[in-house]
């Protein structure tokens, strides 16, 4: 009986540590980070690893939270309707803070400022005028600002153009170079980055937007991350990993400061601010 006993205790003991072992594990579990790998300079794959200005900026967050995380590779159309179903747990990109984005997922304290412009041919005469009227057809991302920011003000008011959707920038621009579009809307740093490669495009001239970018969770943010988000960020800014992740992408660039100005209807900049409970919007 005492045998019995013994072995029965011991089994017990298995269990109560293996079931242990298993919760631990599954605390540990990676978060899944959503990215569009073909947006550089702020996300892309070279050599079968991901790389860019969020994927370095993500790692060194990850190391100040002291979390595991893992990169996903969506098309950008998709990635806010996942997060917003929680499929993926972390949006990072070169994601622009706008009010019916706001209503859908939660962001981060702003860690970017941009302003869109319009690409053109290197031999082509167009202005930032005609580069977006008189039976122009322009080229911008499925689902991004830039799409909603020319419906609004350009389509909306009957100027005599078209506008060409695709899944990447990158094909837009490669696209235009063939002349299967006149002009192409995106924001600054990938258009500076696009003409540091090479790409016989030049600026026709910039949209006044000064668009936030942030990072974003699910609404309501379920799995806490938003203070230690924010913590990171700042983190990073104020040790110079920041800056010497935008001077590796994007050299010769001052990056805005950290954190940028925040639209009032974004509800988690309101104070106190997670994680930063002296930062937000009265």
């Amino acid at each position: 009986m005492t045998s019995s006993l013994l072995r029965s205790a011991s089994l017990a003991a298995v269990a109560l540590v293996g079931s242990g072992l298993a919760t631990t594990a599954s605390a540990q579990d990676p978060y899944t980070v959503g990215v569009e790998a073909s947006f550089p300079p702020w996300a892309y794959v070279e050599s079968g690893e991901f790389k860019g200005i969020a994927i370095d900026a993500m790692n060194a967050i990850a190391d100040e939270m002291g979390i595991e995380i893992e990169f996903q590779d969506m098309p950008f159309p998709s990635l806010i309707p996942a997060l917003a179903a929680e499929k993926i747990d972390i949006l990072a990109t070169g994601l622009t803070v706008t009010e019916e984005r706001s209503e859908a997922i939660d962001f981060t304290i702003p860690w970017w400022e941009t302003n869109d412009v319009v690409l053109v041919p290197e031999d082509s005469e167009a202005n930032v005028f005609t580069a977006v009227c008189c039976g122009a057809r322009i080229g911008v991302q499925g689902g991004s600002s830039q799409q909603a920011w020319m419906e609004e003000n350009v389509v909306n008011n009957d100027i005599d153009v078209e506008l060409a959707t695709y899944e990447s920038y990158v094909t837009a621009v490669d696209d235009m170079a063939i002349g299967r579009i006149s002009s192409v809307i995106v924001d600054d740093t990938s258009a500076q980055e696009y003409i540091n490669a090479g790409k016989p495009i030049r600026m026709a001239g910039k949209i006044y937007i000064r668009a936030p970018l942030a990072l974003a969770v699910s609404k309501g943010d379920p799995q806490d991350l938003l203070a230690s988000l924010n913590q990171g960020i700042t983190a990073i800014d104020e040790s110079g990993q920041w800056q010497e992740i935008i001077e590796q992408y994007i050299p010769g660039i001052t990056p805005p400061a950290i954190p940028g100005n925040m639209p009032d209807f974004v509800d988690t900049y309101n104070k106190p601010v997670a994680g930063l409970p002296e930062l937000g919007n009265e």
